[in-house]
């Protein structure tokens, strides 16, 4: 059962403990509102403003579960607190692990600040869960893409605009990287896992991917530097830095070029250019 008065109290106290410059908004001079704003805070949960305002009037339908891991996303919430957030509204909490979309504060708080950076926060089957606007015009929106789409090693061997943004040289490892860590996961996950659930559609849908397969090649290693070739500034040597949280099996990429390269000044270009030519991958 749903308590309303403890959830308007959660709402309203994790919303005013929240400083606009922990989310990556501006402050701005005149600022008066203790901690964010409501609006902000539903903007931040892709939610209407009417529906988060409800909630810490306790007013309103009980939220889904969907609604729930969205507002504990915004609010940037602990482990702890998104599962007191379920059962304030009624619901139980999502089962911890690995295998969960729930982004750490501490991740979020770096992130949050890369405003200037191509980067993106992945799961361990590299589903894009977050992108900073500059991550979005190099690589394109595939945070939100639906199902198996989200996975770029899903992707990797359905789509061929994914493979169109990385070097043609690069191509031959890539497949065996992606292969190689699908392979070792889902071993680790067992045979009910969402890696044997990718494994499975790939074997229906791939050839190379199912040559690749069968070999049982694993511990392969990504490239430290990744050459990316955009439609519209051609080649980008990147060097990718890597943050993992352990808890969550989260990894937090980030792009930069070596200072002075051509690169580098291509980096400079993205968020000019933006995604207004980018092929989404599909």
């Amino acid at each position: 059962m749903i308590d309303r008065t403890g959830l308007a109290e959660f709402l309203r106290l994790r919303r005013t403990a929240l400083q606009p410059e922990d989310v990556g908004l501006p402050r701005g001079a005149r600022r008066r509102t203790r901690g964010l704003r409501r609006e902000e805070v539903a903007a931040l949960c892709h939610m209407s403003t009417d529906y988060y305002s409800r909630l810490e009037q306790e007013r309103g339908p009980q939220p889904s579960e969907q609604m729930l891991a969205a507002i504990a996303q915004g609010l940037h919430l602990s482990l702890a607190e998104r599962d007191h957030l379920f059962r304030l509204a009624g619901h139980q909490p999502p089962v911890r692990g690995t295998v969960g979309e729930h982004i750490s504060p501490g991740l979020l708080r770096i992130f949050d600040r890369l405003v200037d950076t191509p980067a993106e926060i992945v799961t361990e089957l590299g589903e894009v869960l977050r992108q900073t606007p500059l991550g979005v015009a190099l690589t394109g929106d595939t945070a939100s893409l639906p199902g198996p789409a989200r996975s770029i090693g899903y992707r990797w061997f359905t789509d061929v605009d994914t493979r169109a943004l990385h070097h043609p040289d690069d191509h031959a490892f890539l497949s065996r990287v992606f292969a190689s860590g699908l392979r070792a996961i889902a071993a680790e996950r067992g045979p009910r896992s969402r890696a044997a659930h990718l494994a499975e559609l790939l074997l229906e849908q791939s050839e190379e991917f199912r040559t690749l397969w069968a070999t049982h090649e694993v511990g392969l290693r990504p490239q430290g530097l990744k050459r990316y070739v955009h439609p519209e500034l051609g080649r980008l040597d990147l060097h990718c830095q890597v943050l993992v949280d352990p808890e969550q099996g989260h990894s937090l990429l980030v792009y930069t070029a070596d200072p002075g390269s051509e690169s580098h000044e291509k980096l400079k270009l993205l968020s000019v250019i933006g995604t207004q030519r980018l092929p989404q991958p599909g």
